[in-house]
């Protein structure tokens, strides 16, 4: 049941990250029809979206940050692997346990001072310098949420590396080599 959940999780984050890319496609696609009407179509008046390109660089981080966890569990992110194949089965094991471990400490170390950032954003009221001036805990938030679920699908691997004595993305590489 809490396999499914995570995973779950992981897909719903991929999903979230990937309706914020098309949202940014979306509003610069409007804002440069919004810029060619002005330009060609004789108006007196400038047709903008105030702060796009604020509301653009928000909903990159976002979706950046959303996405981290899925493409991990997915097997997408860059593994150098010429050590790893390399080594025998029991030091390949090893290895990638305590890089996995390297990598959850690290990831909740980030999480732990990005909830800080927040919260002090917050509680200063800081907000951005654009011409809609949002609260920056908002945008730092969705940064935080994808560092959350990055840290929990790193211990989540490093669990399943653990328990099951072997790779977890063995069985994603696997996948890959058989679909090409």
């Amino acid at each position: 049941m809490i396999r499914k959940a995570l995973d779950r999780l992981y897909i719903s984050s991929g999903a979230v990250a990937s309706l914020l890319i098309a949202g940014i496609c979306l509003l610069v696609c409007t804002q440069v029809l919004f810029n060619l009407i002005t330009r060609f179509g004789g108006l007196s008046i400038n047709l903008t979206i105030p702060s796009y390109g604020d509301f653009a660089g928000y909903m990159l981080a976002a979706s950046s940050f959303l996405a981290l966890a899925y493409t991990l569990t997915q097997g997408g992110h860059i593994r150098v692997n010429l050590v790893l194949t390399r080594l025998p089965i029991g030091a390949r094991w090893v290895a990638e346990m305590l890089s996995l471990c390297a990598c959850a400490v690290v990831s909740g170390y980030v999480t732990f001072y990005m909830g800080k950032l927040c919260w002090e954003s917050y509680e200063f009221g800081d907000l951005s310098p654009g011409i809609v001036a949002i609260p920056i805990w908002i945008p730092q938030s969705s940064v935080l949420v994808g560092m959350i679920i990055l840290t929990v699908a790193l211990f989540d691997c490093l669990q399943r590396t653990i328990t099951s004595r072997a790779s977890v993305f063995a069985a994603v590489e696997l996948r890959k080599e058989g679909a090409e």
